[in-house]
């Protein structure tokens, strides 16, 4: 986190609550996606969606070296997001159901691919 020599007018927390409330006003993922475009670097940007893309197959219980095949993310990241999964905030477990419960369905029931 960067220092500062001057203080704020807004507290921290209301800055982190007007970035998430930015954040839950775009309504479609490419409104989504300009916001995350405009706010981060693309590096910032590849971090974010390597370590989502880790999520489903560390939910499925699969082995870190497999998903880094899967994925090519490093086994330091998977590590990472799996600890955040375990003792983290509940973030990327809610996300990751309401994901699943969003995505269309195929026939029969079962979620397309």
């Amino acid at each position: 986190m960067k220092r500062r020599s001057l203080e704020p007018m807004q507290s921290r927390a209301q800055a982190e609550e007007g970035l998430c409330r930015a954040l839950l006003s775009m309504r479609t993922v490419a409104e989504m996606r300009a916001l995350l475009r405009d706010l981060c670097t693309p590096a910032e940007v590849e971090a974010m969606v390597d370590r989502w893309s880790v999520v489903p197959y560390l939910l499925e219980g699969r082995p870190y070296r497999e998903i880094h095949d899967l994925t090519a993310v490093s086994i330091t990241t998977i590590g990472r997001v799996a600890r955040s999964l375990n003792e983290g905030s509940g973030g990327y477990v809610a996300a990751a159901a309401r994901a699943q419960q969003a995505r269309p369905r195929a026939r029969g029931g079962r979620v397309a691919a």
